[in-house]
């Protein structure tokens, strides 16, 4: 659970929870008829939001993690640079 509440807020926890009763109530409620294709598909959007929400940010996440890579190396670049600049003067 506490890995969900990683990548999705509070809220979105709630959304994903009333998407899904609604739907298996809709199931129950109107059986197997061509209305549940319909309820299906507006499911499966909401299921496929979701999953493009957590994609989104394990890639955000990877970014940071590239580019405090890149900061950290420049960082060093500079600090060896003021070193060799310490030691001329």
């Amino acid at each position: 659970m506490l890995e969900l509440r990683k990548y999705f807020d509070q809220v979105s926890l709630v959304v994903i929870a009333i998407t899904f009763i609604l739907f298996v109530s809709a199931v129950f409620t109107k059986g197997l008829t061509h209305d549940i294709l319909l309820e299906a598909a507006v499911f499966l959007v909401s299921v496929k939001l979701i999953i493009m929400s957590y994609k989104n940010i394990d890639v955000t996440d990877s970014l940071h993690q590239k580019l405090d890579k890149i900061y950290n190396k420049i960082d060093e670049i500079g600090s060896r640079h003021s070193q060799k600049d310490h030691y001329d003067n």
